[in-house]
């Protein structure tokens, strides 16, 4: 089911579509109660049609609405309208960490507050008995306020590791990437798994390529299975960090993702600045939820995008923004995952 610009569910309007995929639709909406954008993500129909599956979600995504932390994208609502499932979060402006990745690797002074608030963020979600399930690259958005993980305990909730082998191969592909063994052997998991997708995103940030790598989900995951990544040349205490998330076995992981934080911390050399850090974004997120004009969603799925041209220059052309200190340089166009801009003088227009 599609909708179109001007379509209402229940009190919200919808704006654009910004993607579809096996997973249904993403669009950007106006709550017309509270006057602000929104992003509305309409469910798959076995999740509409199963009463029981209905109740298991909705129960499951109330607890994930309870997570209040500056670094997790927040879930504001869940509705249901015309016999239509919907999730409505908020508006997200930057782009992906898979989209910065594709232009190399972070610097370390670069990528270690961004894993610092990534590791508070999944220590957040454990303690209220969330696991996220599919963290990688392209579940982490980076905005001017630092790092947002997506789709917390979105996978899990509709149950997307059965889904996963029904859609595009490279797809797959890309989330078994970040899978740990226990996941990949369907096994039972806890947060410890997080710690393991960790590990393999912080491998990436640092070296800008996967540390389990593949042509085919067979590969990826014999490597994920087997394999060892190469070492991180001149980074001893974060080669040891990475290495005891990628632990095969969970009992030779961190034993939470707090301890991984503090690893980090002790990593930077300046815990205290990590924590004023994440005390301003703290501060600011809300604000900048309100401002934002672009919303990234990501999942195991095969996502068609549709993005907006960027360009610099005057007199009502666009116009490109900083996304954070890691992204250095100004590009024309910029690919994100379901992501819409809106030019500058759509801004001055609305």
């Amino acid at each position: 089911m599609t909708l179109s610009a001007g379509a209402r569910l229940g009190p919200y309007e919808i704006v654009a579509n910004l993607g579809s995929g096996g997973m249904g639709e993403v669009y950007e909406a106006r709550d017309t109660r509270l006057h602000r954008g929104v992003a509305i993500k309409v469910l798959p129909s076995p999740v509409a049609a199963d009463r029981e599956s209905r109740e298991r979600f909705e129960r499951e995504a109330r607890a994930v609405a309870a997570l209040n932390h500056p670094h997790i994208c927040t879930l504001y609502d869940i509705g249901r309208a015309d016999g239509v499932d919907f999730l409505v979060m908020e508006l997200l402006e930057g782009e992906t960490l898979a989209s910065r990745l594709a232009r190399g690797p972070l610097p370390a002074e670069d990528a270690l507050p961004l894993a610092i608030q990534i590791a508070s963020a999944l220590e957040r979600a454990h303690r209220a008995g969330i696991v996220h399930r599919d963290l990688k690259p392209a579940n982490i958005m980076l905005t001017e306020q630092g790092s947002k993980v997506l789709d917390f305990g979105l996978a899990k909730l509709v149950g997307a590791d059965v889904e996963a082998t029904r859609t595009m191969a490279g797809s797959v592909v890309g989330t078994a990437a970040y899978m740990s063994p226990e996941q990949a052997e369907a096994r039972p998991i806890d947060p410890r798994s997080d710690a393991f997708s960790f590990g393999a995103v912080l491998y990436e940030m640092l070296t800008g390529h996967r540390a389990f790598g593949g042509d085919t989900i067979a590969q990826v995951l014999t490597s994920v299975l087997r394999d060892e990544p190469p070492l991180l040349a001149g980074q001893p205490a974060l080669d040891a960090i990475v290495r005891r998330c990628l632990a095969k076995q969970p009992s030779q992981r961190f034993a939470s993702m707090r301890d991984v934080k503090a690893s980090l911390e002790r990593a930077a050399g300046a815990p205290a600045s990590a924590r004023s850090r994440d005390n301003l974004t703290s501060s600011t997120c809300s604000m900048a939820a309100s401002e934002s004009r672009a919303i990234a969603f990501a999942s195991p799925f095969s996502w068609s995008i549709h993005p907006k041209a960027i360009t610099s220059g005057r007199s009502g052309t666009t116009a490109s923004w900083p996304i954070f200190s890691t992204c250095r340089t100004r590009s024309r166009a910029r690919s994100f995952a379901a992501c819409r801009w809106r030019s500058a003088t759509e801004r001055r227009d609305s």
